[in-house]
């Protein structure tokens, strides 16, 4: 089984466990993060759905994303990563929300070189985002985005289920 494979299955085994859910934002991914935890069996148990929001004006009207913030920051932000997974959890009426947003190249957009990506979270003890600076041609960005969100979507389930039993 690949890495991940394994992110997923170890996700979706958490989530059926605790009786929760997810919903996914993308941008950059173009719904790859949602695919990646749909091939796993089972996964309708756990999943919501996907919003793929490529469009600024997609991220503000379908996510909530507050247009102000994009007019002066553009999309390739945290706060934006922030309330798109914010807008996914609201949206799509689940426990979680994770987003991508990012450049994935080859060209800048919003002044932020290829490479330049933020995944967030959303959840019920708050939300959270990280930024990424990724290498590698378009495929590999993406591919790297997907993994980092899958993992900051793991880290922070366990983290969660540690202080729900600690």
């Amino acid at each position: 089984m690949s890495e991940r494979t394994n992110l997923c299955s170890a996700i979706l085994l958490l989530l059926e466990q605790r009786g929760e859910s997810v919903a996914t934002a993308e941008s950059l991914t173009g719904g790859l993060l949602c695919g990646a935890l749909v091939e796993i069996p089972g996964a309708s148990k756990a999943i919501r759905g996907g919003i793929v929001a490529y469009a600024a004006e997609a991220k503000v009207s379908l996510l909530g994303v507050d247009g102000g913030l994009v007019a002066v920051r553009g999309t390739v932000d945290a706060e934006v990563a922030r309330q798109m997974a914010v807008g996914a959890r609201r949206g799509l009426d689940a426990t979680w929300g994770v987003s991508t947003t990012g450049v994935a190249g080859p060209d800048p957009v919003d002044g932020k070189p290829a490479g330049t990506v933020f995944v967030a979270i959303s959840g019920p003890a708050g939300d959270r985002a990280e930024a990424l600076h990724l290498v590698g041609g378009r495929s590999d960005v993406r591919q790297a985005t997907v993994d980092a969100g899958l993992s900051l979507l793991l880290a922070t389930l366990e983290e969660q289920s540690a202080g729900l039993s600690g």
